[in-house]
């Protein structure tokens, strides 16, 4: 597939190269597609390419929005709704707001009732936003190895088809995916990584994930 992946910092670097170690073609959404660890990227990374926001939505069969919370919708403007218009939209993103974490907890910008994940699939109608790949850090986020077996990746999303698109694709990258309903499930998923966050701020842990165990 084509996989224009929105943001060229660490979770956007580490799931291009994990598209693309899978085959996949990749062009990296950036503002400065000439920027140092945009080129190093590039020079690391079969079947990738690089260019503006716009030209990676555009690309992609598949988008995938992995900046950072607080400027997603100011991306998804740069990018042009249009460009999203009929296509699975991965969303990693978290309400992160800026301010340090108090006894580990980060702080979130929005309400107990609301979700960044119900806002962005608000602001793109006519595509099918999943969110997936928020609850984990980006060491892990691509063929995780666990000794206890293997991890759980939380999703959710209006569209049954886009879903299992994304559940494919969580299994390519050595994950088992857990449906969690409709993207109003957002509100679930991202205090996840309120959560995940919490052993890293108090005994700097960082390389843990969720697992789901069933009887």
């Amino acid at each position: 597939m084509k996989i224009g992946v929105l943001g060229s910092g660490v979770v956007g670097q580490t799931l291009g190269s994990g598209f693309a170690s899978h085959g996949h073609q990749v062009m990296m959404g950036t503002r400065e597609t000439e920027a140092d660890n945009v080129r190093k990227w590039l020079s690391n990374t079969p079947n990738a390419s690089a260019g503006s926001f716009a030209e990676a939505a555009r690309f992609g069969d598949i988008v995938v929005l992995s900046v950072l919370g607080k400027v997603v919708e100011n991306v998804i403007g740069l990018a042009g709704p249009d460009s999203f218009k009929g296509k699975t939209v991965i969303d990693t993103t978290n309400p992160i707001a800026d301010g340090a974490p108090v006894n580990g907890v980060i702080p979130f910008f929005t309400g107990p009732n609301e979700s960044l994940g119900e806002k962005l699939q608000t602001l793109l109608p006519a595509a099918r936003v999943v969110k997936a790949f928020n609850s984990v850090g980006s060491v892990r986020m691509v063929n995780p190895k666990f000794d206890q077996g293997t991890p759980t990746m939380f999703l959710c999303g209006n569209d049954d088809a886009a879903k299992q698109q994304v559940s494919e694709i969580i299994r390519q990258f050595g994950w088992e995916p857990f449906d969690c309903g409709g993207i109003i499930a957002s509100r679930a998923l991202e205090p996840l990584c309120m959560l995940w966050c919490i052993p890293g701020f108090l005994r700097n842990q960082w390389t843990h994930a969720f697992n789901v165990l069933t009887h």
